[in-house]
């Protein structure tokens, strides 16, 4: 299988992980702010964009993301450590790759990100875990319906919501339609994973990034994020939903470049 990945900038490796049933072209209109200082890696995750899906057997696991996209960064020569920007979904790879790579991680930015996206008896800052299969079940019936609609809850509640819905509708089929068996297995693979047990052996520096008006990742698991990560720091975007990064991007760049100053 093939892992997209393309590479721009100069500077301080910094790799970029999208959400699910998105692409990396959804940070292009944060690149001109970035390629100054950052030699920026996009990827598009297995079964998403232009990657190829990975095979089952075995099941979609958060560790095979990660070995497939760790083949193609390697493919790139991008040298390491690396800093790794990962939005949503992408922010829980990411979190993994530090886990299981920890000489290959340097540092992490996590937008919007959860341990955990599915309510439970003892996290209650999540969706239901109802919900979040149902978009699965739904997408054999509308497909693009549902991912319309998924859209816009990301949206919801931001102060530059109907932007920020105009840009990600945009780009929502722009590489395709990605395979309705790859977002399904990749949503289970949402609605399943925990990493609230994980996150106190990730010893990088991590910046957690949230908006205070997100609906499917509430700032509430950004600040459980934040104070359970040995070396974890929060910022809390006002008035931005769960794409900070497109309703607010000054506020996002100018975190990240503070983030990497630091470390």
């Amino acid at each position: 299988m093939s892992v997209h990945v393309e590479s721009v900038g100069r500077g301080r490796p910094l790799l970029m992980l999208h959400g699910w049933a998105m692409h990396s072209g959804l940070w292009f209109p944060l690149l001109p702010r970035l390629i100054e200082r950052y030699r920026v890696h996009l990827v598009d995750l297995p079964g998403h964009g232009y990657s190829d899906a990975l095979v089952a057997p075995p099941a979609l696991s958060l560790r095979r993301v990660v070995e497939a996209v760790e083949v193609a960064i390697v493919e790139t020569s991008a040298p390491g450590p690396l800093m790794i920007l990962g939005w949503s979904l992408g922010g829980q790879v990411a979190l993994e790759w530090a886990r299981l790579r920890p000489e290959r991680v340097g540092a992490l930015v996590l937008i919007s990100t959860t341990p955990n996206f599915a309510q439970r008896p003892d996290w209650p800052h999540a969706m239901a875990e109802a919900t979040l299969r149902q978009f699965g079940d739904e997408l054999t019936v509308a497909y693009r319906q549902t991912l319309q609609r998924f859209v816009t809850l990301q949206v919801q509640g931001s102060e530059h919501a109907r932007d920020v819905l105009a840009l990600l509708r945009s780009q929502l089929f722009a590489r395709g339609e990605p395979s309705q068996q790859a977002l399904r297995d990749t949503l289970e693979l949402v609605a399943s994973s925990d990493l609230r047990g994980e996150v106190g052996a990730i010893s990088q520096p991590t910046l957690v990034i949230g908006g205070n008006r997100d609906t499917l990742t509430p700032v509430a698991a950004a600040r459980w994020l934040a104070s359970a990560l040995p070396k974890g720091s929060l910022v809390v975007v006002p008035g931005a939903a769960h794409a900070p990064f497109l309703s607010h991007p000054e506020e996002v760049v100018e975190a990240l470049d503070a983030f990497a100053d630091e470390h």
